[in-house]
């Protein structure tokens, strides 16, 4: 289940910022997709949570977007993680049209309990 936080400039329209939010859930979890947490194109509540932060005045960024990613440590995540950071950051881009942007993928040692 990864976790989301999208940090973004004033100035970054609000429809471009839904957009992102509209695909982020699917481009996100192709990215992470492994055998111990396989994507099957059907996702649920809790299967990833996304948060929008807008920068503040001292905040400091020279991108307009920041999406950064945190999702459960596996080895076989770790193996190829600039490729999937490349691949989310491709993807993003040709979804939303953004330029200016980077994706940051963190793979923590982690838990996740979620009731029903």
């Amino acid at each position: 289940m990864p976790l989301v936080e999208v940090t973004y400039a004033p100035h970054v329209p609000e429809a471009t910022l839904r957009e992102l939010g509209a695909v982020l859930p699917h481009l996100v979890s192709v990215a992470v997709e492994c055998p111990e947490e396989p994507y099957d194109g059907d996702l649920r509540p809790g299967d990833v949570e996304i948060r929008f932060r807008q920068l503040g005045p001292l905040d400091r960024s020279g991108l307009d977007v920041v999406v950064e990613v945190r999702s459960k440590w596996f080895e076989s995540r770790a193996a190829d993680r600039q490729q999937r950071t490349d691949q989310l950051h491709e993807g993003i881009e040709a979804a939303t049209g953004l330029r200016d942007f980077g994706v940051y993928l963190s793979l923590p040692v982690a838990a996740w309990s979620q009731g029903d």
